[in-house]
Order: structure tokens, then C-alpha cells, then sequence
């Protein structure tokens, strides 16, 4: 039995969430990734899976011998990198998710720029809104954009996101511009579903008075990008990141509104788990990505806000 050979087949199995998908990844039948599950569980005397008829899930015994694997795994590359002569070369697996509209938008060009650079890095990808569990389902990194509650990960903050409030010309031109936050509950507000609470909008004016707005929600949306479309096409005022709406306010399809005022901000993170050796890999995408994206984002640059 290669016990190394077996782990591996167990982390993809895991990581790539049943047999049909970890077989085509290591290029080998079915019958031989369940051969090596069942070799491990034979040599270790204890269940891995929860096996049924649609699915397989890990047992709590299983979850903890594939994250001492994962370990264990990532100990032996880097000591394989260690004592190869390219040790210098960032290579390997790096599996990493992150928000979609900032994914798409943002970090689409910049990984295309970090492929430029580590070519042999095998990207493995998941853009989705929700909050993953990065231990849990295998990440190496995550970006998130959010207000971090007490983690175990490591957290290396990336750059800061502003919101600002904006509709288009032809909406402002039917409906009129707020002059005050306390009007926006007069206006079609599109809200952002995802958020703690998406119809109570928040601010502090220029006299330091703070303002909680419970806004109409006209339409409630768990996608960025469409809030901003729609915004655009006239249907009501959108509270958005500035990562999403900056090249329609420099063109003027957008107007942004309560300048004056303080709208909420908050940090992108890369978050990674804590390791006794940090990969090579993980090493040089967190540092990529925190040069990329400075305290001053260009897409602030962009309409003057940075």
C-alpha cells in the first residue's frame, strides 16, 4: 500500500466532493480511488466515509484524519521544494475562493497577472458570495469582504471597501435626488440580500450625527452586479461597493448621492488557515494580491474618492 499515494486520493476525494470527480482529477479509474479509500480504512480500522446510495460524506473520525492529511501533504511538497534545485519555482495546487462580483471584476486581471508570473501554479477556483468554511472545505486562501469575527485563521488585510449610495441620471430626474438620508425611505431602493441587514442603510452626516435608514427595498437581490444594472437602467438607488460602480460614475451613468455624508466601510481580507509551514504558494498569492491592492484602490482613483 503507498500510504502517501492513498492520502492524496482521500484529500481529492474530499475536495472535490465524491469519486467520479477525484478519479477524472488524478487521471485514474473509479474502481482504483475507491481501492485506495478502502486500502486506508482497512489499514487504519476505523470508517473515513458515510456512504450511501447518492452520496458520500466524511464520518467526525474521517474529517480528522483528512485535515491531519492535508498537513501532512503540504509538509511533504515543501520539503520536496526544499531540497529541489527550481526550490525557488511557486508551484503546485493552490485552491482559493472568494466574493463573485469582486472576483469577476477585480481579481480576474490580477490572477491572470499571477499566473504571468508563477506558471506553474494550478489554480483552483470557487467564486461564490456565501461564506465558506475555509478548514472545512479544503481552501488554501479566501477573500472576504466583511467585518471578521473571531477566527483561528490568519487574516491579512488587503484593502478597504467603501459604499456609497448612487441612482441614474433618468431615475433622479423622475423620482429627485435625496438631499437628506432620512428621503431615502421615500425613494426605490435595490438592497443587496447577503447583507446582516440589507434595508437599514447607515451613515454619519457632516455634523457627526449618525443616521439608521430603513429603506423601501423595491427589489432585493443576492448579486451585486445585477443591483448596479438595474440602478443603471432607472429603477432606483443602490447602496454598492465602489468596486462595483465606479466606471458608471466616471461615465456619468451613475450620480453619486450624500456625498457629504459617511457611509459604511469595510476591510478585504486573505484569510488562511495557520500552518507550522506556510506553502511557498499561499506565501506569494497573499503577498501578490496585498501589493495589488493598496489602502488607495484605483477604482476610488477613478472618481476622485481616494
Amino acid at each position: 500500500m503507498d500510504r502517501l499515494e492513498n492520502m492524496r486520493t482521500l484529500v481529492r476525494v474530499v475536495d472535490h466532493g465524491g469519486i467520479s470527480a477525484a478519479a477524472e482529477r488524478l487521471g485514474v479509474a473509479k474502481s482504483a480511488v475507491s481501492r485506495r479509500i478502502g486500502e486506508l480504512e482497512a489499514h487504519l480500522g476505523a470508517q473515513l466515509f458515510r456512504r450511501t446510495t447518492r452520496s458520500m460524506t466524511l464520518t467526525d473520525t474521517g474529517r480528522s484524519f483528512y485535515e491531519r492529511c492535508v498537513a501532512i501533504l503540504a509538509d511533504v511538497e515543501e520539503a520536496e521544494q526544499a531540497v529541489s534545485q527550481e526550490h525557488r519555482t511557486v508551484r503546485g495546487r493552490l485552491r482559493v475562493a472568494m466574493p463573485v462580483s469582486f472576483g469577476l471584476a477585480h481579481l480576474g486581471p490580477a490572477l491572470a497577472d499571477f499566473l504571468q508570473l508563477h506558471p506553474d501554479v494550478e489554480l483552483d477556483l470557487d467564486l461564490n458570495d456565501r461564506q465558506v468554511d475555509v478548514v472545512q472545505e479544503g481552501f488554501d486562501v479566501v477573500v472576504r469582504i466583511a467585518a471578521l469575527a473571531d477566527s483561528s485563521l490568519i487574516a491579512r488585510r488587503l484593502t478597504t471597501i467603501r459604499l456609497l449610495p448612487c441612482a441614474s441620471p433618468a431615475y433622479l430626474e423622475r423620482h429627485g435626488r435625496p438631499q437628506t438620508p432620512a428621503e431615502l425611505a421615500d425613494h426605490r431602493c435595490l438592497v443587496y440580500s447577503n447583507s446582516p441587514d440589507p434595508t437599514l442603510w447607515r451613515c454619519v452626516d457632516a455634523e457627526g450625527a449618525s443616521h439608521d435608514v430603513r429603506v423601501r427595498p423595491y427589489l432585493q437581490v443576492n448579486n451585486g452586479d445585477l443591483a448596479r444594472e438595474l440602478s443603471v437602467a432607472g429603477h432606483g438607488i443602490v447602496l454598492s461597493p465602489t468596486f462595483i460602480t465606479y466606471q458608471d460614475l466616471a461615465a456619468g451613468r451613475l450620480a453619486a448621492l450624500l456625498t457629504d455624508c459617511r457611509w459604511p466601510a469595510v476591510n478585504a481580507y486573505a484569510l488562511y488557515p495557520p500552518t507550522r509551514h506556510l506553502s511557498r504558494r499561499v506565501r506569494a498569492f497573499v503577498d501578490f494580491l496585498a501589493e495589488r491592492f493598496p489602502e488607495e484602490p484605483y477604482w476610488e482613483r477613478a472618481i476622485g474618492l481616494a
